[in-house]
């Protein structure tokens, strides 16, 4: 059996790199971890993994079905990842997008660590 390279770049298998975190086998261990493994969920259509990874204080700015939607809507090529520091991780995600045009999303996302869980608090667009 071939194992599929990871969805965030990684040389490691999908398996072995962030699906451990997507599966809830294990907690990804920094933002950068999170920010790839959430990649990769969208790369992999993990709406509920999305939303479990947001912080609470953020949710309720978004639904499972949207996420959904973006996610299947694109088609996702690649992740860059272009600065990071312990909270913080600035990336590129290029996709193709519904009218099979090239995208890029440039986004400063902001993370923060509670109850020794990694969550997804805000992002701002570059």
């Amino acid at each position: 059996m071939i194992s599929k390279k990871c969805y965030c770049g990684s040389s490691k298998s999908f398996e072995s790199c962030c699906n451990r975190y997507i599966s809830g086998a294990q907690k990804a261990p920094t933002a950068l971890a999170l920010m790839k493994s959430r990649y990769s969920a969208y790369a992999t259509h993990q709406a509920d993994y999305l939303l479990a990874t947001t912080h609470s204080s953020e949710r309720k700015y978004y639904s499972r079905e949207e996420i959904l939607h973006w996610a299947t809507a694109n088609k996702w090529q690649k992740l860059e990842i272009t600065a990071a520091t312990e909270n913080t991780v600035e990336f590129k995600a290029y996709f193709i997008d519904e009218n099979n045009t090239n995208q890029v999303h440039h986004e400063f996302s902001t993370f923060k660590k509670e109850n020794d869980s990694w969550y997804y608090v805000d992002g701002k667009f570059k």
